[in-house]
């Protein structure tokens, strides 16, 4: 086989690609089920925990690397875990990703010290960054395009309940038990997917396009460090800008400029090793591009919208909730049940380009429903604004990989859903950098004038970003009106320090005025200043908390003009996305009732007139010109 196969689609032959039926199809099933939904659940879960577990290990200063360490390294891992299960094969590539998940999870519960927990989490997301990209991979090695539409689709229903249960599981496993829990309830569950998966999966599920005594030589290293430093890089600078430091100190420019440097270097080198991480000729297969463009910008947009719909429910229009995951029920069981329907519908009808098309259409029309939002929206309104949105993206969701496998070789499936999977989680990190500066600019530019107006608001805002340990007013305010617990001890620091301050003031005043000859100076003294701090107790606190109110007032309709302009943004992202769907050429898929061996022998056609040639699998021989199988 060449080190490097040609760009095309390859048909299915049992000889490399064994059928998996009745209870071992099942099973593994099964247990890619729980991986799946175990790894998109850790990216959630241990949110609401961190309070308790910064208390417990005292952690407040590095309470952010928590998250952070998960994401690095499994977004990190995806390219190269990717390109190596094409080469060695999935299987052992899965085992090891849930053995290490599982190492991760354990030692992460065991931790003493909030440096073990980060370390730990830097493990799990290892494991978890490997079985985000394998299972959907697998999905393309068990199925035919047409059965993996509606697998597909199920699968991206359970990864988008998982950021809902995510929040609501961790909130009541740290309430009802110990934080430690979060990352413990993962064993069992692991341990059962790992022996499904061993006893079940076939180790020959996947094509391996290395083997032989060499080859371990033909792994890219130079490309997967390269690769590897960049996204780190990246990420750090994209985490670090706004919140630990401001987008123009010299780490986040640092960090930024080292990772566009590295990745310019990462495309060199991919020109010229023999097998690339990232086989650079996949983006001139339309629908690979098109199909890996539409996974960024999807990605970039959902996250942030997920991401301040919460913000949005709970601060400006005040509703309660256990955690910000229940409010955004209805869009991700939106999502999630339009993603099962449409990949059934996909399966029948062999088509998925207009799925995608009017998945667009319907995405565009929800996140501007989201745009018109303001202080005076009805929940119910938000609801439905939120199930039109969950619509279109579970239009979406199903399309992204689907169109990828089904354009390219089997010996690249997995290169190949690496780049989509690695491209959208990037997205996310992307657009919460994105959008979440737009928000803040122009909520400050609404708040910072109003602030002005409200006679003593400024100072009080001093005082609250003091005692919040933040650095912008909107970043201040988001707390105070998301979560009544920090309202509440804000407002109570708030008027014991404006009391305790005017308390001293009045009563200097007051008894400046008595002479050290007065008789019983003691007594009056004493007088006086119990009469000056009872008229300032029953007035000083009620005045603050009067200013308190306007300050949240305006602070809500700060709020929620900055997450406006943000959903704006966020609308000319939806337009990118559905440009980027007409470009998705549709092809027929194998295995559907209306796909045709005709329309199979056109696009096979199509595709030499184009100069695409034939790739030869290992051991098989040249595939069959009519085969559109790409997978």
């Amino acid at each position: 086989m060449e080190a490097n196969p040609p760009m095309t689609r390859a048909s299915e032959n049992p000889a490399v690609h064994p059928k998996l039926r009745g209870a071992a199809l099942a099973s593994v099933l099964a247990a890619l089920m729980i991986t799946l939904l175990l790894s998109a659940l850790d990216q959630t879960i241990v949110g609401t925990a961190l309070p308790t577990i910064i208390a417990e290990l005292n952690g407040v200063n590095d309470y952010t690397w928590v998250i952070t360490a998960y994401l690095l390294t499994s977004t990190t891992v995806i390219p190269m875990v990717s390109k190596l299960s094409d080469q060695f094969g999935r299987k052992w590539f899965l085992l090891a990703a849930v053995v290490i998940f599982l190492a991760g999870s354990a030692l992460s519960g065991a931790s003493q010290t909030m440096t073990q927990l980060i370390i730990f989490r830097a493990l799990q997301g290892v494991g978890g960054g490997m079985l985000a990209s394998l299972v959907f991979t697998l999905i393309g090695d068990i199925f035919t395009p047409a059965e993996r539409a509606k697998w597909q689709g199920l699968f991206s229903g359970v990864f988008g309940l998982a950021s809902v249960v995510g929040p609501t599981a961790g909130g009541w496993i740290t309430d009802n038990s110990s934080w430690r829990w979060v990352f413990y309830v993962n064993v069992p569950f692991g341990i059962l997917a790992l022996c499904l998966l061993f006893f079940f999966l076939p180790a020959n599920i996947s094509i391996r396009t290395a083997t032989g005594k060499n080859a371990m030589r033909r792994v890219d290293w130079f490309g997967a460090l390269t690769s590897a430093a960049a996204t780190v890089l990246l990420l750090l600078g994209l985490t670090w800008g706004g919140a630990t430091y401001p987008w123009s100190s010299w780490q986040v420019i640092g960090s930024l400029v080292g990772a566009g440097v590295l990745y310019i270097a990462f495309v060199v080198i991919e020109t010229r090793v023999s097998d690339p991480i990232l086989p650079l000729d996949l983006f001139k297969n339309q629908i690979f591009t098109a199909g890996a463009l539409l996974s960024l910008t999807v990605g970039l947009m959902l996250f942030a919208v997920v991401i301040y719909l919460p913000i949005y429910l709970q601060g400006v229009l005040q509703v309660k909730a256990t955690n910000s995951g229940l409010v955004v029920t209805p869009l991700v069981v939106a999502m999630a049940i339009a993603a099962g329907l449409i990949g059934f519908l996909i399966s029948r009808v062999g088509r998925y380009q207009f799925v995608a098309v009017i998945g667009s259409v319907v995405l565009a029309a929800g996140v501007y429903l989201l745009s018109t939002m303001g202080v005076s929206t009805q929940e119910q309104t938000v609801v439905i604004f939120m199930i039109i949105l969950g619509i279109g993206l579970g239009l979406l969701q199903p399309v992204l990989t689907l169109s990828v496998q089904n354009a390219i070789p089997r010996a690249r499936l997995g290169a190949g859903t690496g780049a989509v999977t690695y491209l959208r989680t990037l997205g996310s990190t992307l657009g919460v950098a994105i959008i979440g500066s737009v928000v803040t600019n122009a909520s400050e530019s609404y708040l910072n004038p109003r602030l002005s107006n409200i006679q003593g608001g400024p100072q009080l805002m001093t005082g609250v970003r003091t005692a919040t340990g933040t650095l912008t007013n909107t970043q201040a305010m988001q707390p105070l009106l998301t979560t009544q617990s920090v309202h509440d001890q804000v407002l109570a620091a708030a008027q014991h320090a404006a009391t305790a301050q005017a308390t001293q003031t009045a009563v200097a005043q007051a008894t400046a005025q008595v002479p050290p000859s007065t008789p019983n100076y003691a007594e009056v003294i004493a007088a006086i200043t119990a009469k000056v701090t009872a008229e300032v107790q029953a007035t000083v606190p009620h005045a603050v908390a009067q200013t308190f109110s306007q300050v949240m007032d305006v602070g809500r309709a700060a709020l929620a003009q900055g997450i406006h302009v943000g959903f704006l943004v966020a609308l000319g992202i939806s337009g990118l996305v559905f440009i980027i769907t007409l470009f998705l050429k549709d092809v027929p898929l194998i295995g559907s009732k209306r796909a045709s061996l005709a329309e199979a022998a056109e696009v096979a056609y199509a595709n030499e007139a184009d100069g695409v040639a034939e790739a030869e699998m290992p051991g098989v021989g040249a595939t069959p010109a009519i085969s559109i199988e790409g997978v």
